[in-house]
């Protein structure tokens, strides 16, 4: 039976957060708000918390984690970035785009798509997501919290509850946080290219 914390969206509760991370650490996976949906989590190198994050999501093999990250000095420990891009992901983060690009030998292999070495990276726009990373002190693996069968991503904590309770450790209460997924754009080839419109401005990424 999982646990429910609500943390309030502008001045999150430290006592809150500090329980939140322990749950992570400790092997837990968890809901959480982010600034497009709301993201299923879990510690960065827990492979049996992946795995839960995997079967409540019907996923395969094949489908990439993203390392929520607090901000860019995270990422360049994660993934491989140029000058041009760097420029490109300060500009642009936080805020509700999930970057893709070459990963570094820090990346657990399992985190990797299997035939390209990419991670997809991102820096939410969210005070409580902020507390926690800042809090656990490394990135949290993630993934959205989308259904098996569902279009869209879950933003209601009380239908997580009642969907996920038995499934997950801790859902996090951070009140409503949009319903539309991130923009997803890939940095790996020679220009960026815009694979997924959400809720971040493609424009400046497309040509």
């Amino acid at each position: 039976m999982s646990q429910f914390f609500q943390i309030h969206p502008e001045n999150p509760q430290k006592r809150l957060i500090k329980q939140a991370v322990d749950i992570i650490r400790s092997g837990g996976v968890i809901a959480y708000p982010t600034d497009s949906g709301y993201a299923l989590g879990c510690h960065l190198g827990d492979k049996q918390a992946a795995d839960r994050i995997k079967r409540i999501r019907k996923l395969d093999d094949k489908h990439n984690f993203t390392l929520v990250c607090r901000d860019l000095s995270d990422i360049g420990v994660y993934a491989k970035v140029d000058n041009t891009q760097y420029r490109l992901l300060k500009t642009f983060t936080p805020g509700a785009y999930t970057f893709i690009l070459d990963a570094t030998s820090e990346v657990p292999r399992r985190l990797l798509h299997p035939k390209r070495r990419t991670i997809g990276v991102r820096v939410p726009d969210n005070a409580i997501v902020r507390e926690l990373l800042g809090e656990l002190g490394e990135p949290i693996m993630s993934s959205t919290l989308m259904l098996p069968d569902e279009t869209e991503p879950m933003t209601d904590p009380e239908d997580i509850r009642d969907a996920l309770e038995k499934e997950l450790d801790l859902i996090i209460d951070g009140g409503f946080c949009g319903m539309e997924a991130t923009t997803v754009v890939n940095f790996t080839g020679d220009v960026p290219e815009v694979t997924r419109v959400g809720k971040g401005d493609p424009a400046p990424f497309q040509g």
